[in-house]
């Protein structure tokens, strides 16, 4: 995975909370520093986040999103 953003964070899935419209996904990094992120439940549904997977959490400017390879 290539992306222009140069911050990515590789960690691990702690948590998914869904709701209606948007889910919660928490990300442990090493080191245990816990990362939150608000995506819609269709992206986490697509992307099949489930607590132990790895993802990486991708910020640009005031925007944090989740990926996977």
């Amino acid at each position: 995975m290539k992306l222009s953003a140069r911050n990515v964070l590789k960690g691990t899935v702690k948590s998914v909370n869904h709701g209606a419209v948007n889910s919660e996904v928490v990300l442990e990094l090493p080191g245990g520093t816990e990362l939150v992120s608000i995506i819609t439940k269709h992206s986490a549904e697509q992307l099949q986040l489930r607590v132990g997977s790895e993802a990486y959490a991708v910020i640009k400017a005031s925007n944090v999103m989740v990926g996977i390879d």
